[in-house]
């Protein structure tokens, strides 16, 4: 991976508060403003995992919210509602929460133009996925990127133009392809898991990351890891192997404990 770019100012870094099926939540700082993309945890449970990383959700300018499956939205409302929160989602997502965002401040985005909280600039993409109006975000301070790619079944050419050049990069390794297809899953759930519009397996993650421009990237997360269609190991091989660096230079973020913060420099 690249070195150090010590000629970009410092200012930037993101942690997860968990990554998974049960619950899924990301923060990014930039400057003075810090976005949380995703909150798939009880009300008390995401003011404990933000304390883990020495942030108060009073603390928090505003969420972006990827689609609308439980483990990515159930906790964003509540969270809104006790702290204030202004909500940004796509107009199909909203559409799903019937009157859950009533009298939020929410604010309805396009897949395709970038926007600003703060000091944080926001690029949303589409993503294949089973959900009414799904998106993914680049998260920037104007210097540094980081991209984010969970939920997608399968790539596509505006993702690799979308996330080429970042200098972290949060990315699904969801299942290992046998694993899954050995595994006890009911056959219809294997097939949405390992579909088009379902998540992606580590060689397929890795396959896309080879595609990449990586030569700015400084951090490498494997992210929403399947519980019992994966292990770190694979997930970690996968995409150590197409980087050409060592297995310890891929974080893994976990259900439990999330990922703790990373600068981008």
């Amino acid at each position: 991976m690249a070195a150090t770019q010590a000629a970009l100012p410092a200012g930037m870094r993101f942690a997860l508060l968990g990554s998974g099926s049960e619950g899924n939540a990301l923060v990014v700082q930039a400057g003075q403003t810090r976005v949380l993309l995703d909150c798939g945890f009880s009300l008390s449970e995401t003011v404990a995992r933000l304390e883990r990383l020495d942030l108060q959700a009073e603390q928090l300018d505003g969420i972006v919210v990827t689609h609308e499956h439980g483990d990515h939205i159930s906790g964003v409302a509540r969270l809104a509602r006790k702290f204030d929160l202004p909500v940004w989602l796509t107009h199909g997502t909203l559409r799903t929460q019937g009157q859950a965002f009533s009298g939020l401040s929410v604010t309805e985005i396009s897949p395709h133009l970038q926007f600003a909280i703060g000091d944080v600039q926001v690029q949303p993409y589409p993503v294949p996925h089973d959900a009414a109006e799904p998106v993914q975000y680049v998260f920037s301070d104007g210097a540094r990127r980081l991209g984010v790619l969970t939920d997608v079944g399968s790539t596509t050419p505006h993702i690799e133009t979308t996330l080429s050049g970042c200098h972290a990069l949060v990315l699904e390794c969801n299942h290992d392809a046998a694993m899954l297809a050995e595994g006890d899953y009911p056959y219809s759930l294997k097939q949405r898991v390992g579909g088009r519009f379902g998540h992606l397996n580590n060689d397929d993650a890795a396959a896309l990351l080879g595609r990449l421009d990586n030569s700015r990237l400084q951090h490498i997360v494997a992210a929403h890891l399947s519980r019992k269609n994966n292990a770190v190991e694979l997930a970690v091989t996968a995409l150590s192997g197409v980087l050409g660096c060592t297995p310890g230079e891929i974080a893994v973020a976990s259900q439990e404990q999330g990922l703790d913060w990373c600068e981008i420099v």
